[in-house]
């Protein structure tokens, strides 16, 4: 046994098993979603179903409550980009400096990633309408605390600040790593040109960690469009169902409805929406990124 079939032998022990669960676990019942979004599929029997063509796709678009949640899927989506990775660079930048207990602040930052969304959306669920309706009769300050989840409006906003709060420390560490990977001597070089901070941030940092843009910005994208324990958890897509996003939309409309084939047209629908935007973002990211 020569050492490149050896070689080869050890490759595949560890990437065969890995390709059968993923083929099995992704592949295979994607496969079958496509197929079952042109049946009648009643969610359990197969063999009696029959192929209805483009009607479930059709009755997707008819639906009033799927367009509704669509479009708040992606205002959704578009706040939490923005704020997560803002949000998430400015604490990086604030752990990689000279704070003297940056490394303790690393670890409570990234702590809210670790907690569960369903668990999230109870603990703020209690914070956004008990403590909240408290705080403002003490403050006298009703107009700003009172229950948030008691109008479309702030309770919509409510979600944001919950989704922020638990995915910046993530967003965080990626950029961390792509700072401290920047080389001590162009900071110096720069010291010597006699460059403030601001200037050093603009052209130098923020060029540099271009990838660590490309990598955040596709996590944000793909786990904010795909939302759901904590939309379940703090509002339930209420109040009147104004917070309701296309995931929970698609859950409801195969387990609470029973609209299993159309449901899965809706997860098609959707599929195929995140796919064409995260090629975009990544395409268009991938072209600004600067070479260190």
């Amino acid at each position: 046994m020569n050492k490149t079939f050896k070689s080869k032998l050890t490759t595949a022990l560890f990437v065969v098993p890995s390709l059968l669960i993923f083929t099995n676990v992704i592949i295979i019942p994607f496969i079958m979603g496509v197929v079952y979004s042109f049946t009648d599929w009643d969610g359990f029997e197969f063999k009696g179903s029959s192929f209805v063509g483009l009607k479930n796709y059709i009755a997707a678009f008819e639906d009033g409550k799927f367009g509704p949640a669509f479009g708040r899927t992606i205002l959704y989506t578009i706040a939490m980009v923005i704020l997560v990775n803002i949000v998430g660079l400015a604490l990086a930048l604030l752990v990689t400096s000279k704070l003297k207990s940056r490394n303790i602040l690393r670890g409570v930052y990234f702590l809210p990633n670790l907690i569960g969304g369903l668990i999230l959306g109870f603990i703020w669920q209690f914070i956004f309408t008990k403590f909240f309706e408290q705080l403002g009769e003490v403050t006298h300050a009703s107009k700003i605390f009172f229950d948030w989840l008691d109008k479309p409006v702030t309770a919509f906003w409510a979600m944001v600040i919950v989704g922020v709060w638990q995915m910046a420390g993530y967003v965080m560490v990626i950029y961390i790593a792509s700072i401290e990977s920047i080389s001590e001597e162009i900071m110096e070089a720069a010291n010597i040109d006699g460059a403030n901070a601001w200037t050093k941030f603009t052209r130098i940092t923020l060029p540099l960690i271009a990838p660590a843009f490309t990598i955040s910005l596709f996590v944000t994208l793909s786990s904010s469009f795909k939302q759901y324990d904590t939309n379940l958890s703090l509002t339930n897509g209420g109040p009147y169902g104004t917070t309701e996003l296309i995931t929970m939309n698609i859950y409801s409309t195969a387990f609470s409805y029973n609209k299993f084939a159309q449901a899965q047209a809706k997860a098609i629908i959707f599929f195929l929406v995140i796919m064409v935007i995260t090629v975009i973002q990544v395409y268009t990211t991938k072209k600004r990124e600067v070479e260190m």
